[in-house]
C-alpha cells in the first residue's frame, strides 16, 4: 500500500527542490514505504460562468505549468524509484479550510510539505501554506529551500540536478 503524500508547488523548478529534499530524506532513513507524491497548488478559477463551464484541468496546466516541470519531475522519480509510486499534478480551486480538508481525507493524503519561500506568483495561483497548518487531519512540515538569485541554471531544466 502506498502512502500519499502532498507538495505544495508553484509549479516553478525551484518548487521541486522540496521533493528532492523529502526524498533524499527518505532515502538516507532507509524508508521501505512507496509514496504516491501530489504536487498541488492553489488555483483561483474565477467565478465567471465561462471560466467555470470551459476551463478543463488541462488548460489550467497549460497556462500555470511548463513543459520543463513534468521533465524534472520525471527525472526525480526516476532516481527514487523504491520510493516513488506515482507522481501526480492537481490544483486546488477551493477558497475554504473546510474544502481543503474534504480534499484532504478523499485523496487520503497523510503528510504534507511545503516551503515558505516558494511563493505562488502568476495569474490564478495562491499559497496553500495557510491551509495545510491549519488542516487538522494533515500531518504537516515546512522544508528549507535556499534559493539563489545567482544561479545560471534558473529556469532551465539543469537547475534540478543544482543539489539541495
Amino acid at each position: 500500500m502506498a502512502k500519499t503524500i502532498l507538495i505544495a508547488t508553484d509549479y516553478s523548478l525551484e518548487s521541486l527542490n522540496i521533493l528532492k529534499k523529502v526524498l533524499k530524506e527518505k532515502d538516507a532513513s532507509e524508508d521501505q514505504m512507496s509514496y504516491n507524491i501530489l504536487l498541488v497548488s492553489g488555483y483561483d478559477s474565477g467565478d465567471s460562468i465561462r471560466d467555470l463551464l470551459f476551463n478543463t484541468k488541462t488548460t489550467i496546466f497549460n497556462k500555470i505549468r511548463p513543459a520543463e516541470f513534468c521533465d524534472a519531475y520525471g527525472i526525480i522519480k526516476n532516481k527514487y524509484p523504491h520510493l516513488v509510486h506515482k507522481v501526480i499534478c492537481d490544483v486546488f480551486t477551493g477558497s475554504f479550510q473546510r474544502t481543503f480538508n474534504q480534499y484532504v481525507i478523499a485523496e487520503q493524503i497523510e503528510e504534507a510539505y511545503y516551503s515558505t519561500s516558494i511563493k505562488s506568483k502568476g495569474k490564478g495561483k495562491f499559497d496553500l501554506v495557510p491551509y495545510i497548518k491549519k488542516c487538522k487531519d494533515l500531518k504537516s512540515r515546512e522544508i528549507v529551500v535556499e534559493i539563489k538569485e545567482s544561479l545560471p541554471e534558473r529556469g532551465r531544466l539543469a537547475e534540478i540536478f543544482v543539489e539541495v
